[in-house]
């Protein structure tokens, strides 16, 4: 029976500065899964490649030297030696290899637990192997039911509902306070990593025109670009305020970008619409005294760090229900799996009772002159013997909802009755 292996490296067990000697880019991945399938002892690959990870998926009939093979070929791929990265490494077998990718595509296994840009990776490296045929009937089952258990998961426990990161929670926070984000207009002070990925949440959200300021205008011009939106030079902030509905601030500026005089001075022309402030800079951007200003709302780094920590907590408990589905899952899968081999075993079984009774019904024809009527008798007796010991044998084979492996079953009937020799 083929066995499902998992070989990896990820962010609990090597530093960045290991695992990045190892990442395949996009380009190497078709490489490294077209030289792997073209390997002895690997039937089938997948190959996952991200920042916090490496993982090699594979369906193998010789499981020792696959996984030598494989461990070789990441060294000599990245030309880094085997013994430099070896101890970081896993090998996950049969279950537990269904299980981590099971848990890696559904979040629990990842660095933000409930992080959703893992599943469109897993789905890359998967889409890479079916591009080149490298994924067969085992994986292609596996990864089907990974992609069905991630989205149970998704929707069935809440562990992606709560922010957890900085920028995740700002634009979170937004959508609460409004209800939806919806056509809301966005100022982003600040083009470093911090706002793009607000502008990445807030595109998600279906937020409307979206302006961004940095006192280094190019900057500024490189992030409004990407994302469609339009630039603002630093003088023309206060201005804009008259429209924005929420602003996200993260500069590294030394005294506030924004003031209160500033925020009191358009007020009446907004007329009472609320003006909402998320402060993710450090020092802070924005004076905490626009709080107290009718209509306007300022939060800064240390209340959404609030929120982060209280949602992760809420997505510890999620996470065990997700481990429920997990195993759940796992069980189905092994059933799946072992249910492949169970039609060769019942095959060969036949036709060893077969071959048993026909070398015994040989013998005694040569021992003993038979009519051809005793001898149609007798041959009719050996099928109908042999039909009757196979018949509850095969049922129990067949038969689907075993509460044991069956695995283990099919592994006992051809050590007992020899089928693999």
């Amino acid at each position: 029976m083929s066995d499902i292996l998992l070989v990896g490296i990820n962010h609990k067990t090597a530093p960045v500065e290991l695992r990045e000697c190892i990442a395949f880019s996009k380009e190497e991945s078709v490489t490294a899964v077209q030289s792997l399938l073209g390997l002895p002892d690997l039937n089938e690959v997948i190959l996952f490649s991200t920042c916090n990870r490496v993982e090699v998926l594979l369906v193998t009939d010789k499981k020792s030297r696959a996984i030598s093979t494989t461990k070789k070929f990441i060294a000599d791929f990245n030309k880094i030696p085997l013994e430099q990265f070896e101890n970081a490494l896993y090998v996950h077998e049969g279950d537990e290899a269904v299980r981590h990718i099971f848990r890696v595509a559904s979040s629990l296994d990842s660095m933000v637990v409930g992080e959703p840009q893992i599943l469109g990776q897993i789905k890359d490296g998967y889409r890479t192997a079916t591009a080149i045929n490298a994924s067969g009937a085992i994986l292609n089952r596996l990864l089907h039911r990974t992609f069905f258990v991630a989205k149970r998961i998704r929707t069935e426990t809440g562990i992606g509902d709560r922010a957890v990161s900085i920028s995740f929670a700002a634009v979170e926070l937004g959508r609460k306070i409004f209800g939806t984000l919806e056509g809301k207009t966005v100022l982003l002070i600040g083009a470093g990593e911090m706002a793009e990925l607000s502008v990445e949440h807030l595109i998600r959200n279906k937020a409307g025109d979206i302006y961004v300021a940095n006192r280094t205008f190019e900057n500024g011009v490189a992030l409004a670009n990407k994302f469609k939106g339009q630039v603002l030079r630093f003088e023309e902030i206060s201005d804009c305020l008259k429209y924005i509905d929420i602003i996200i601030s993260s500069t590294g500026a030394s005294d506030f970008v924004i003031t209160r005089d500033q925020v009191k001075g358009v007020l009446r022309v907004r007329r009472s619409r609320p003006l909402f402030f998320i402060d993710i800079a450090v020092p802070r951007d924005i004076d905490p005294a626009v709080n107290r200003l009718s209509n306007s709302y300022v939060y800064d780094i240390d209340d959404l760090k609030d929120v982060i920590d209280e949602n992760m907590e809420d997505r510890q408990q999620e996470a065990v229900k997700a481990g429920r589905i997990v195993d759940e899952a796992v069980i189905n899968f092994r059933q799946w799996h072992a249910s492949l081999n169970v039609v060769p075993t019942i095959i060969a079984l036949r036709n060893k009772v077969e071959s048993i009774t026909q070398a015994e019904i040989k013998k005694t024809l040569q021992l003993n002159k038979f009519p051809d009527s005793s001898v149609e008798a007798l041959n009719k007796m050996a099928v109908s013997l042999s039909n009757k010991i196979l018949h509850d044998p095969t049922i129990f084979l067949k038969r689907n909802g075993m509460l044991a492996d069956k695995s283990l079953y099919i592994d006992a009937v051809r050590k007992l009755f020899k089928l693999d020799e």
